[in-house]
């Protein structure tokens, strides 16, 4: 199943994978995604323009699990995979067409099962509700196809930073 959902001046395009049970209305997940969204065009300087599409894909272990080998050479599943795509300057799209950002993918049976045993959450260790866990998962994938990393610990700590006022925020307007 696929579904339009726009919250100004984005569409999120999100996939929900047949057998996939999503433990969140998809609305409550593109709300997180847009306050994302609009968080990261403010830190850009106009690197990250609007309106976009951004698309979200629902899935399940097995098929991260391909995709991480396929893409980033690890056997395994893991909770959520981004990619981004870079718009290039010497392709013009048509009068009143969105750029796409790229697709955040997520296991939503890693991010129920990291949340029911207590590995969730940015250190690996909160025990919340799957929902939670969902929320936290499209924010950091959907910053991650905005630019935003962790591999330094300065960029980490920002990035965890603004994770938790997006979680907050999102959490506070369900």
């Amino acid at each position: 199943m696929t579904r339009a959902i726009y919250r100004s001046p984005w569409r999120i395009d999100v996939t929900v994978r047949d057998g996939v049970t999503v433990p969140t209305p998809l609305a409550v997940l593109a709300r997180a995604i847009a306050a994302a969204l609009d968080a990261a065009r403010d830190r850009s300087s106009g690197a990250i323009n609007a309106p976009a599409s951004i698309g979200l894909i629902l899935a399940d272990d097995a098929e991260l699990a391909s995709l991480n080998e396929s893409h980033m050479g690890h056997r395994g599943p893991t909770d959520v995979l981004s990619f981004p795509l870079q718009p290039s300057p010497a392709f013009a799209l048509p009068p009143g067409a969105r750029p796409h950002l790229g697709d955040v993918v997520v296991s939503v049976e890693r991010a129920v099962e990291q949340a029911e045993t207590g590995r969730g959450g940015h250190t690996g260790d909160v025990h919340w509700s799957s929902a939670d866990e969902l929320r936290l998962l499209v924010i950091h994938g959907t910053l991650h196809v905005c630019g935003l990393d962790h591999a330094e610990p300065g960029d980490e700590a920002a990035m965890r930073a603004l994770e938790n006022r997006l979680l907050e925020e999102t959490a506070a307007r369900r």
